[in-house]
């Protein structure tokens, strides 16, 4: 399950190209004809084109590249905002085309794995889409094979700094060998005969800790700092492919709640081998994390842990060579840290982080000492910025300007604009200008980025933005990509709202949807599609995509569509996502119903004894929760719920519930299971069944509860799916259910559709 500022008020920017003029988009054609659930979802690709995704800049920052719908790797070499094929499809097609299997191909779109990455030159790249791992020189337009890893994905290749080696990973070892494949590869570690990660990530810290690599070059091209996990201990889930013949299983190492975690070291091995090293920092191994670490020089390394009850978190500086250590920096939370672990190290004495420990998450900075980084304490320099905002992430830093760039929501929590300020917290000002959500890629020294943005009935425009002097109030944007119309349909505009919680006194943010021409009273019937769990927020003035697609469908279909989110969900500090700690339901609960209740007083034409209520993951739980808590709710679906939170991992659940051993009522109280056989209304469960996220074993435990308590149900299970159940056939046959499921049971009797809206494959 996943999630997503006190100063002087900021100095707006004037921007040469704003894009306030994108609202124009148009959006709808002459005719408007009704939506389809197999023409929002029965293609792979979006109705308004698909941006520019995956944008790499190169080491020199001079040039960004990406691969566009066409297979064509594109470039741009700002001030020039045109972007130039760099690589044709024909010559990259095989590596593309790739047989990828589903649940790699989901990991793939979900942890935003590359398919190419930059050599240090600046004049190859290295392809891993297969396994295979090609160099193409773009040069001389030719690639060359330079090993096979063996995996279909996972092997996170990387160019040693100095560009003379490659390195990637093959069966849970480390490997080596020259970039032009003139040497066979070198393997740096041997751990064959044990369930062990050298330099590998497990399921767990992928998912929930956002880890993207855990081996790392040292800065002089010599040594690689490596995390060791062993999962010996951690319990095995059994996926099972019931597709073939004869079924077959692929067993998951998945820690669950007060189970054994990976046990993990950090090791350090030469680049032309020999035995590791390790550092011997306490840690609870199999207990505590390791969530980032790397080079602080080419002596020094930096390590960064995680208690398991997730409240404190320090910063370990230790030799490579030597092995001494020490703990530069502490941090403590009563309850929580948000999952803020990235450091930003600047020069030789400098970091940066994000913590919301005044309330709200914002930018520190901290000095070390750089001639002998282990003698002292880190010291806090300053607070770089505050207010009543969050701070996203920090996307690029200068440190000879002494600039820091990131995105925030100052100024609307709803929006995310991206900003720039001084390492000593002045010269504040906002880059981008035309509200909605901007999402910029910088190269890693800061000044020209791309940026794409979008809002709420404006899908995604991408423009090159080259910026003057870092301190000066000047941004030219150039759009160089626009979304498609969305041909002979209108859009209705949802309205934002502002409710208040049901403490009575916090603001919350949602969405309504009316459908066309009813105003009648009491004539419309609303579903409510809420999130709710923590680590996201919903409710941004952003383009859904295919789900706000859906939306529109609804609306035509006659429904409202509400969308809030609740205190306990992430975006609005740490008081208010803290709510949900040791509390997975009650509060967000009394927060939906205290909004839904708004609502209907302020729209009389909401019907409020013909109400629905949907979601996915912790919203598929939230669903099974609320129709087992009122009687308000005539039907509902929910779609890869946990219904049992010792059903799933240890690091999230932990995070927010603890141990089991330690709060066993709150985890009762809490799960979907317990309180099954209250449920009420018309339930329709949808789940993959290669789903590694949340397993299918929480259906099959929920739906028992609701044998034996005598209560129907629909269920639909999706094969070899993952959490996300992507895919045109699957998400159009998935859509027609949920349709189905609220024109049954929703309409009133008189024009309730005796079939669905659309044929629903047997």
């Amino acid at each position: 399950m996943r999630k997503t500022l006190r100063h002087r008020l900021p100095r707006l920017v004037p921007v040469l190209f704003t894009l306030a003029a994108l609202s124009a988009l148009p959006l709808r054609g002459q005719d408007d004809h009704p939506w389809t659930v197999a023409e929002i979802f029965g293609h792979p690709g979006s109705l308004t084109g698909e941006p520019p995704q995956g944008i790499s800049w190169s080491p020199d920052g001079k040039r960004a590249t990406w691969i566009d719908e066409s297979g064509d790797l594109l470039e741009i070499d700002p001030p020039d905002p045109k972007p130039h094929r760099l690589i044709p499809y024909a010559k990259i097609a095989t590596l593309l085309n790739a047989a990828i299997p589903e649940r790699d191909r989901d990991h793939r779109a979900r942890y935003d794995e590359p398919d190419y990455i930059w050599a240090p030159d600046c004049e190859h790249l290295l392809f891993d889409t297969n396994g295979a791992l090609w160099l193409f020189n773009l040069k001389n337009g030719t690639g060359v094979e330079i090993g096979n890893s063996g995996m279909m994905s996972g092997d996170d290749p990387k160019f040693s700094p100095n560009g003379q080696l490659v390195s990637w990973l093959r069966d849970g070892n480390l490997y080596v060998q020259r970039p032009d494949g003139s040497t066979p590869p070198l393997a740096l570690t041997d751990t064959s005969d044990a369930p062990v990660l050298n330099g590998g990530i497990d399921w767990v810290y992928r998912e929930e800790l956002d880890v993207r690599s855990n081996y790392f070059w040292s800065p002089d091209s010599r040594e690689i700092a490596y995390l060791q996990m062993n999962e010996t201990s951690v319990p095995q889930y059994p996926l099972v492919d019931w597709i073939p013949i004869h079924a077959s299983v692929d067993m998951q190492r998945y820690p669950q709640p007060g189970d054994p975690n990976p046990g993990v070291r950090i090791g350090i091995v030469g680049a032309g081998g020999g035995s590791t090293r390790w550092i011997r920092i306490p840690i609870d191994s199999g207990n505590d994390y390791i969530p980032r670490f790397g080079w602080v020089n080419s002596h020094i390394l930096w390590i960064e842990t995680l208690t398991r009850n997730h409240q404190h978190l320090d910063l370990w500086f230790a030799d490579a060579h030597t092995g001494d250590f020490r703990r530069v920096l502490q941090q403590s939370d009563p309850k929580y840290f948000a999952e803020t672990y990235d450091l930003r190290f600047v020069g030789d004495h400098q970091l940066l982080l994000l913590s919301w420990r005044d309330g709200h998450t914002h930018i520190y900075r901290y000095t070390f000492n750089a001639n002998n980084p282990l003698a002292d304490l880190a010291q806090l320099a300053g607070q770089v910025e505050s207010g009543d905002y969050e701070v996203f992430s920090i996307k690029a830093v200068d440190e000879n300007a002494g600039t820091i760039w990131y995105t925030s929501n100052q100024g609307d929590l709803r929006q995310q604009q991206v900003w720039a300020v001084q390492f000593d917290g002045l010269s504040k000002h906002q880059l981008t200008q035309g509200g909605g959500v901007h999402e910029p890629t910088f190269p890693g020294h800061g000044g020209s980025f791309i940026d794409s943005w979008s809002s709420l009935l404006s899908p995604p425009t991408v423009a090159l933005c080259n910026a003057g002097a870092p301190t000066a109030p000047g941004v030219v944007c150039t759009p160089f990509w626009h979304s498609k119309p969305l041909p002979d349909h209108r859009l209705l505009e949802p309205q934002f709202l502002e409710l208040t919680a049901s403490d009575k006194t916090t603001k919350l943010y949602g969405t309504l949807l009316l459908p066309p021409d009813n105003d009648s009273p009491h004539s419309v019937p609303l579903i409510v599609n809420p999130y709710g769990g923590p680590g996201l927020g919903t409710v941004r003035d952003h383009w859904g995509e295919k789900h706000f697609l859906f939306d529109q469908l609804l609306a035509e279909h006659g429904f409202a569509v509400l969308h809030v989110d609740n205190r306990g969900m992430a975006g609005r500090g740490r008081d208010f996502e803290q709510v949900a700690y040791h509390n997975f339901g009650p509060p967000q609960f009394a927060d939906q119903m205290a909004s839904i209740d708004q609502v209907l007083n302020r729209f009389p034409q909401l019907d409020p004894h013909r109400l629905g209520w949907w979601g996915w993951s912790w919203g598929g739980s939230f669903t099974l929760f609320a129709l087992s808590h009122s009687d308000s709710f005539l039907a509902g679906v929910a779609g890869a719920p946990v219904t049992d939170w010792r059903d799933y991992d240890s690091i999230y659940t932990e995070r927010y519930l603890g141990l089991p051993s330690d709060d066993a009522q709150n985890y009762h109280d809490d799960s979907d299971v317990t309180s099954a056989g209250d449920l009420k209304g018309h339930i329709l469960i949808l789940h993959g069944t290669g789903d590694d996220n949340v397993h299918i074993e929480n259906d099959t435990q929920y739906i028992q509860k609701l044998i034996e308590a005598g209560i129907p149900y629909d269920y639909n299970i999706y094969p070899r799916k993952t959490h996300s159940v992507s895919g045109p056939d699957d998400q159009t046959e998935l859509y027609n259910k949920i349709l189905d499921h609220f024109d049954r049971y929703l309409k009133e009797p008189g024009a309730r559709a005796e079939t669905p809206a659309e044929p629903v494959k047997p």
